[in-house]
């Protein structure tokens, strides 16, 4: 049982009431939720970075992006049913987070914040605040730490509880990363065994995790852990299974990228390509920075990248399920706010792993020129200016 449930004042004894905060991306539940949430999405700073003389600019370029991908992100979700399951998937996961911690006698109110779409972590600290949390846990639904998931989230809530007379004083612990934790590598390794079996000759296939990318830039140049975090966590997982006699081949990509500029390498569509040229004829992806069915699951993998797949030549595809509500990883997760609780003090103001580093002066300057000019050619292109003339003017 934690060991702080109550806090003792001179003349009485108050109920300790912990929450959990959960921090999802989001998604749009229906065809017409999905420009804004775009808009959202590409309107976050720690998105799209833009050089501080260029700030002014971003919910402009927001705008015209979110107009320009809305059609073909509309068709995506329409192949899936018309929207996003993660607001869905990650209530259940809540609801199971509190039970378990109900279990372990720890009770939790636990919320969901979600960054870009209903419900918005606005909504969620109201609610906190309505309950009267007096201790609690930040808890993000990305086992891998990036500045733009985790920081972006948690950046959001530094500038909400610092302006609070309540919230300035709330004890608060963040869980900023929890790839390495036994109980999440363990689930990984049991669903990846499981689905191993399916195929004809599980000892053959090639086990292919996919990681959702992110542009290069944000590790070189903003000290982004996430690739090193990514790569500490495959080896995790591979070592798991070995442990367990599994020693199938295995490889890492990135998907879902966007824009012209340079993502993490190698592209999950391009390796796919060499896999099948290569001869590999059964494929196993595992989707690893992903703990809940969405978008670039049941779209871009199930449909897209084992379309792919198929015509190169891999035969035997499947595909790992997300953990969702998988109880070894709800109990895990449950573990993990119960060791974080004793570590919660009032949320520092001081400066963040996702704060931007720009002390190249040249390569500042560089990017502010072909930035400019990008944006420049963007707006004035007959693409852009016919879909603002259909879309929003």
């Amino acid at each position: 049982m934690y060991p702080g449930i109550s806090i003792e004042s001179e003349s009485h004894i108050t109920e300790e009431k912990i929450g959990v905060l959960l921090l999802n991306l989001g998604g749009p539940e229906t065809l017409n939720d999905v420009q804004p949430f775009l808009f959202n999405l590409f309107a976050d700073p720690d998105i799209i970075r833009l050089p501080r003389l260029f700030r002014f600019l971003q919910q402009p370029l927001a705008q015209l992006i979110s107009v320009l991908r809305a059609p073909k992100s509309k068709e995506g979700y329409a192949a899936i049913g018309g929207g996003s399951p993660l607001r869905k998937i990650t209530n259940e996961q809540a609801n199971a987070l509190r039970l378990a911690l109900k279990t372990k006698e720890v009770p939790a109110n636990v919320y969901v914040a979600m960054r870009y779409w209903y419900p918005f972590t606005e909504e969620a600290v109201r609610q906190i605040k309505r309950d009267r949390i007096t201790r609690l846990v930040v808890l993000p639904l990305y086992p891998q730490y990036s500045i733009s998931t985790t920081g972006s989230s948690v950046r959001i809530l530094q500038d909400m509880f610092r302006d609070d007379s309540y919230l300035s004083r709330l004890p608060v612990a963040i869980i900023q990363s929890w790839y390495q934790r036994e109980g999440y590598i363990k689930s990984m390794a049991d669903l990846i065994e499981k689905e191993l079996q399916i195929f004809p000759n599980p000892e053959e296939a090639m086990i292919f995790f996919s990681a959702h990318g992110v542009p290069v830039s944000y590790v070189e140049d903003a000290g982004d852990p996430y690739k090193d975090q990514m790569e500490e966590c495959i080896f995790l997982i591979m070592k798991e299974l070995k442990s367990r006699g599994t020693n199938n081949d295995h490889t890492l990509a990135y998907q879902s990228r966007v824009g012209p500029v340079q993502w993490l390498k190698p592209y999950t569509d391009e390796v796919l390509v060499e896999l099948g040229q290569k001869g590999v004829k059964s494929l196993l992806a595992v989707p690893v920075s992903f703990v809940s069915e969405h978008i670039e699951t049941l779209e871009e993998i199930d449909m897209e990248y084992k379309h792919l797949a198929l015509e190169s030549g891999i035969a035997n595809w499947g595909r790992v399920p997300a953990l969702n509500c998988s109880s070894s990883f709800i109990t895990d997760l449950a573990d993990a706010v119960i060791e974080a609780l004793p570590s919660a003090m009032a949320m520092s103001t001081s400066n963040t792993i996702s704060e931007e580093v720009e002390n190249d002066i040249v390569g500042y300057v560089a990017k502010l020129f072909f930035g400019s000019i990008l944006a420049f050619v963007l707006l004035l292109s007959p693409k852009m200016l016919l879909a603002f003339k259909n879309n929003v003017l």
